[in-house]
């Protein structure tokens, strides 16, 4: 694995320094494009109290015919996300949008310019008409010429990379989740692109690192378990958790997953950090149940 930043000009070089970044998952097939955003109480996908730095992850895999880009990015890092596809692909490449969760500004912010700047043909969403969703059904925002079609993405779908039997990537439904979202697995480089789920490693500083292997602090129940009560998973507190733990179960033992790639935060990577951090949100689950404790509402200036 490796990373680089990529190359942006002017103001937007001086803002990117330190702040955006490239790494490699696997060499010329998966990439993160990472751009960090610092960590001030008004990020509702942290709790209240964080400071530092996290990152929004936009994934880019690729095969010598075509490329997936899972989730778009915000609006902010515009540039910066456009100059690091870019740094890997080339305009004429066919490119299929997967935004994990189609009605969030992280997934789809920078679907619009993606789509002007190269050459987007298909989305994979869990509704029927991409366009609509990424608003290219409106005349005066269209870019022009494109021509993108669009495929339902739910349950269960397997989607091929660039041409037919080139790499085939599996997209589901995610076995936990707030709002409408999907999970995508890697078989190439075992890895499993997990958007709003294990997303709870952020950094005191905008450098990170943004790529964490075998460090215990991440692997600490009592700090999963903080995060998760602190922000859109408050409510798994006194939830009826056992569908959660099966279908949480049914990934790990059908995939074999080497690295954990969220939508925010940093990347996991080892077999054996991937491991704790499943036996670490299975236990919360089962700690959670509504059997071993009662639900209340939590609000959000409330930490536990």
């Amino acid at each position: 694995m490796a990373s680089h930043a990529p190359a942006v000009g002017g103001e937007a070089a001086e803002e990117a320094s330190g702040r955006s970044f490239v790494v490699e998952l696997l060499a010329d097939k998966v990439y993160a494009l990472q751009n960090a955003f610092a960590l001030d109480g008004r990020v509702s996908s942290y709790p209240k109290s964080a400071r530092g730095w996290s990152v929004s992850n936009v994934y880019l895999l690729k095969e010598p015919t075509g490329a997936f880009v899972l989730d778009t990015g915000f609006a902010a890092h515009r540039e910066q996300t456009l100059s690091q596809i870019g740094s890997l692909i080339d305009r004429d490449m066919p490119v299929s949008l997967v935004p994990l969760r189609y009605n969030e500004y992280m997934s789809v912010g920078n679907g619009m310019a993606i789509a002007e700047h190269f050459n987007v043909t298909h989305c994979y969403l869990p509704q029927a008409n991409a366009s609509l969703w990424l608003d290219f059904d409106l005349p005066e925002a269209r870019p022009p010429g494109l021509e993108m079609t669009s495929t339902v993405l739910r349950g269960r779908l397997d989607m091929e990379i660039g041409t037919e039997g080139s790499r085939t990537v599996v997209g589901f439904t995610a076995p936990l989740r707030l709002i409408n979202t999907v999970w995508v697995y890697d078989h190439d480089s075992r890895t499993l692109f997990t958007a709003d789920s294990f997303t709870h490693v952020w950094q005191r500083m905008p450098i990170g690192p943004w790529l964490v292997e075998n460090d215990p602090e991440v692997a600490d129940a009592a700090l999963v378990r903080s995060f998760l009560l602190n922000t859109r998973y408050w409510w798994l507190e006194g939830a009826a958790t056992d569908s959660l733990r099966e279908g949480l179960a049914a990934v790990f033992d059908e995939f074999r997953i080497e690295t954990i790639a969220p939508g925010y935060g940093a990347i996991l990577h080892g077999r054996e950090l991937v491991e704790r951090q499943f036996e670490i949100l299975d236990t919360l689950l089962r700690d959670f149940d509504r059997s071993r404790v009662k639900p209340g509402y939590v609000s959000r200036a409330l930490e536990r």
